[in-house]
């Protein structure tokens, strides 16, 4: 099984699509092909979730102050990544948003890289551990292709060299969507367990990573509402529960969109 599945016919459409923009904005038009695949690999959980060491990949641009920030002009997206501490002061962290409103990581970090709640879950017991690095990437990135065969497999070496055994994936636009899941496609071709946070359904749908945990959410802030530290746990706690017991692939629905209009209801927010 490959990440991009017949990618020889996928890059004659990508191919096709590039010749004919207009520019090199965050506009793709109607026309651009997002990947669709018909079957996802498949990694079963090795350990229960309060015993593994969970890792964090995010495509929010995010990167340390004082350092080179992503290319967010590059034509056909940024193909590095960063790795960056994940006990580090919210501070200290920049994003360079692409095809994203960065209003609401930039009012709290939490809403699109949860490192705060994921502390809270390993010191809880709900998780083992919170691996110590996570990765970030500009998850704007057209050439799905150029992801695939080069950035996809530098962040598979990097996660096994931390003997990670899930990885809970992030997106920050739509593109963003089909990005992670080409990642955790690659993850699970490696043995390694993932969860692809979602609020574009009809994304994953085509790229069909192993694991998607999905809810009407808001591009943006994908891992919770800002400065809603609740609303955030409900989403990481239903979305990871769901890593273990899952045996085959598939898109599962959250239920944390109807309970948290009944906590905002009741003025519980």
């Amino acid at each position: 099984m490959e990440t991009i599945e017949n990618i020889a016919e996928w890059r004659k459409h990508y191919n096709s699509w590039s010749r004919g923009r207009s520019n090199s904005g965050d506009d793709l038009g109607a026309a651009y092909p997002f990947v669709k695949n018909k079957r996802a690999p498949f990694s079963p959980a090795r350990r229960a979730l309060p015993m593994l060491n969970l890792a964090i990949i995010s495509s929010a641009g995010t990167y340390l102050d004082g350092t080179s920030p992503f290319a967010t002009s590059a034509a056909d997206g940024d193909l590095s990544y960063r790795e960056i501490p994940a006990q580090i002061e919210a501070s200290d962290l920049l994003f360079a948003a692409r095809g994203y409103d960065p209003k609401a990581v930039q009012s709290d970090v939490n809403s699109l890289l949860p490192l705060s709640r994921l502390l809270e879950f390993e010191s809880n017991g709900i998780i083992g551990q919170l691996n110590p690095v996570f990765w970030s990437f500009s998850g704007f990135i057209t050439d799905a292709g150029k992801l695939s065969e080069e950035l996809a497999p530098r962040l598979v070496e990097r996660v096994q060299r931390y003997d990670v055994q899930a990885v809970l994936l992030i997106p920050a636009s739509r593109l963003c969507h089909q990005s992670v899941s080409l990642v955790a496609r690659a993850l699970e071709l490696a043995g390694i367990s993932t969860m692809t946070l979602a609020v574009d359904k009809e994304v994953v749908q085509h790229v069909r990573p192993p694991r998607a945990a999905f809810y009407e959410g808001e591009l943006g802030s994908v891992a919770g509402l800002p400065n809603w530290p609740e609303h955030q746990r409900r989403v990481l706690d239903e979305a990871l529960r769901l890593i273990e017991p899952m045996d085959q692939p598939g898109i599962r629905q959250l239920g944390v969109a109807l309970e948290s209009q009944v906590e905002e209801a009741r003025g519980e927010r």
